[in-house]
C-alpha cells in the first residue's frame, strides 16, 4: 500500500514512472490504513466537513479522496498566533493492494471521520465513484 500524496501538491505516477503534478489540493488529511479477517479499512480525519463535499473515486487499484473544508468561522481580521488546522481543497491518494474490490467499497462519515470499507476479492478494480453516506 503506498500514498502517492504529498503536503505541498498532489504527485502520481504513471505506469511509466513519470510524475504528474496537479496543483489542485493543498492539504493531505490525516489517514489510517488497516485490513481486517474482511478486508481494508480506510480512516481519514476531515472534522467540520459535510458528506456532501466529499468525492472518492476509484481508478483501477488507486483510491482518490477529495473535497473542501472551508473557513467559516474565522474573524475577518484574525491575526494567529498558531494555526494547525488546515483549510480549502484537499486530495489523498492511496495505491491499494492487490486483492481487494475497491467497486464493492462502501463510505460513511461519521463524527469527523470519513470510514471507507474494501472487501478483499480476486476481481480487479474499474473505474468508478463511491458514494458518502452520513453514518448513524
Amino acid at each position: 500500500m503506498c500514498k502517492v500524496s504529498s503536503t505541498v501538491h498532489f504527485v502520481s505516477r504513471s505506469a511509466l514512472g513519470s510524475q504528474e503534478a496537479s496543483g489542485k489540493a493543498h492539504w493531505v488529511p490525516n489517514t489510517d490504513v488497516y485490513a481486517t479477517d474482511s478486508g481494508l479499512v480506510v480512516k481519514v480525519e476531515l472534522a467540520g466537513m459535510r458528506s456532501e463535499h466529499l468525492e472518492i473515486t476509484v481508478e483501477g487499484s488507486r483510491l482518490r479522496i477529495s473535497g473542501n473544508r472551508p473557513d467559516g468561522c474565522r474573524a475577518a481580521k484574525a491575526s494567529f498566533l498558531v494555526m494547525e488546522i488546515n483549510y480549502g481543497p484537499f486530495e489523498s491518494v492511496l495505491d491499494l493492494p492487490e486483492g481487494y474490490d475497491l467497486s464493492q467499497a462502501r463510505a460513511a462519515y461519521l463524527n469527523g471521520f470519513l470510514r471507507i470499507d474494501v472487501p478483499m476479492t480476486q476481481r480487479q478494480s474499474k473505474n468508478c465513484k463511491v458514494s458518502v453516506v452520513d453514518g448513524s
